[in-house]
């Protein structure tokens, strides 16, 4: 479960250390922004899959390729034609951002209280 968090935080690290002071404008700055993201997407929906005891590594690395992919192509598809596609990405992957973060919270806050629950019940056959 660690593995995908300790990742994404070296990457960040990574990118925060090179392009520290160095202002990301016009399509490299919307590029970037996408590819995180897709990143933070697919993270967050690994930590979730983790919880819920159903993460395989095959969906996590392709679906982190899909994300990224597909929103890249999406605002360089926008792009062509003069329209802010990448918006629309921004947008579902901002969505499922959240809707993990939710599912995270609940996941976490069961397994929370399933364990103040079997202490009680312990203490009290104790």
């Amino acid at each position: 479960m660690l593995i995908p968090i300790f990742a994404f935080l070296i990457g960040a690290a990574i990118g925060w250390t090179l392009f520290q002071g160095t202002p990301l404008s016009g399509i490299a700055g919307v590029y970037l922004g996408i590819g995180v993201l897709a990143g933070l997407d697919t993270v967050l929906g690994g930590v979730k899959s983790v919880l819920t005891d159903e993460f395989r590594t095959d969906v996590f690395v392709t679906g982190f390729l899909v994300n990224v992919l597909a929103a890249a192509g999406l605002a360089w598809f926008g792009d062509q034609i003069g329209v802010q596609l990448a918006l629309a990405a921004v947008v579902v992957m901002g969505w499922r951002i959240f809707n993990n973060l939710g599912l995270i919270r609940r996941q976490l806050l069961s397994r929370f209280y399933e364990t103040q629950r079997r202490r009680r019940v312990e203490a009290e056959r104790s």
